[in-house]
């Protein structure tokens, strides 16, 4: 099959998996789950809401090590946690709705994971004392969060060194497409730094942006045939739809080079980044410092020096990686889940 076929071929495979991944994830509403856990005879405790901002592998990972943290913290020091679910679904207007619950609802402070769910959150928060302690934002001062009772953890991209990857695996690179969300301020910083980065190496990019499922997957159709590589940042919008477009750029032979592992295990050829099992612990610990001291622990970046790769989809491409080996504190080998 000619390129030019193969490509057609590819990009009518997308607008068919649209509808499908349009329909990914579980449903929620501001009701939320709840678990409690820890000593409630030891007559101190507190109640913990957990907002995601969507469903996708990363903010899983996230939101399950917070929790487990949280479970442990309140069998080391004796006490009842009680946290409670609640899934914005990536929409403003569903988090706006469980920020003002929770905080009409009393609870002692708010972990929101990701960051338009922590803005939400911030936004609610307003003339409280209630802590905001959020998880997973690559650039927290660009997104506003400073308020006085607000904290958390960063995993800030080094884009550079996804880059370098990106050159090292294939040094006559010509063209890198930059896919994104402009509705993700996790992205604005690390596409301006990509732009910067290949500018100064005399790399041409195509830059394609999407908010929606469909969107994404017709930004991305339009530039296939264009570029010898994909780089998306730390971006919730492209990864809620990984699954339904890595295996196009696979068989059009373009690998994807993306901001977090749960892309990597959704399909995309690699990524260097940070553990968020990692993150969501010390997110947990940050939150129950600021409850049990009274004062708000300054932001915490957890470093990341870890790359990932997916074995499967290297092997689609026909992709050598070993290259990665002596560029990181390690490198993981994944396959491709539907989680």
């Amino acid at each position: 099959m000619t390129m030019k076929k193969l490509f057609a071929a590819a990009a009518s495979a997308l607008f068919a998996l649209s509808l499908t991944a349009c329909g990914a994830g579980s449903s929620s509403s501001a009701a939320g789950t709840s678990s409690t856990a820890g000593n409630s005879s030891a007559g101190e405790g507190y109640r913990i809401a957990i907002v995601q901002q969507m469903d996708h592998a990363s903010l899983d990972e996230i939101r399950l090590a917070i929790e487990a943290e949280l479970d442990a913290k309140a069998e080391e020091l004796g006490i009842t946690i009680e946290y409670k679910e609640f899934n914005g679904q990536n929409d403003p207007t569903l988090l706006g709705q469980i920020g003002t619950q929770v905080v009409s609802d009393g609870f002692d402070t708010i972990i929101p994971i990701a960051t338009l769910a922590a803005q939400q959150m911030q936004l609610a928060t307003e003339g409280t004392d209630i802590p905001v302690v959020f998880a997973a934002i690559s650039d927290p001062e660009g997104a506003g969060m400073t308020g006085e009772n607000v904290t958390g953890t960063s995993d800030a991209l080094d884009t550079t060194m996804i880059l370098d990857m990106m050159l090292a695996q294939n040094p006559d690179l010509k063209t890198v497409g930059l896919l994104y969300s402009q509705s993700e301020p996790n992205s604005a910083l690390p596409i301006a730094q990509a732009k910067e980065y290949l500018d100064s190496k005399g790399i041409a990019y195509v830059e394609r942006t999407g908010n929606t499922n469909d969107e994404v997957i017709s930004a991305l159709t339009s530039m296939l045939d264009q570029v010898d590589a994909i780089f998306t940042p730390t971006d919730n919008v492209v990864a809620a739809v990984e699954l339904a477009i890595a295996p196009t750029m696979i068989e059009v032979g373009v690998p994807h080079y993306a901001g977090a592992d749960s892309f990597v295990r959704n399909g995309a050829f690699a990524t260097c980044g940070c553990n968020y099992t990692e993150l969501g612990a010390v997110t947990a610990d940050m939150a129950i410092e600021a409850l049990q001291t009274g004062t708000i622990p300054a932001v915490q970046q957890v470093a990341g020096n870890i790359i990932t790769v997916n074995t499967e989809t290297a092997a689609g491409l026909g992709a050598d990686y070993s290259m990665f080996a002596d560029m990181a504190e390690s490198l993981v080998e994944v396959t491709t889940t539907e989680d």
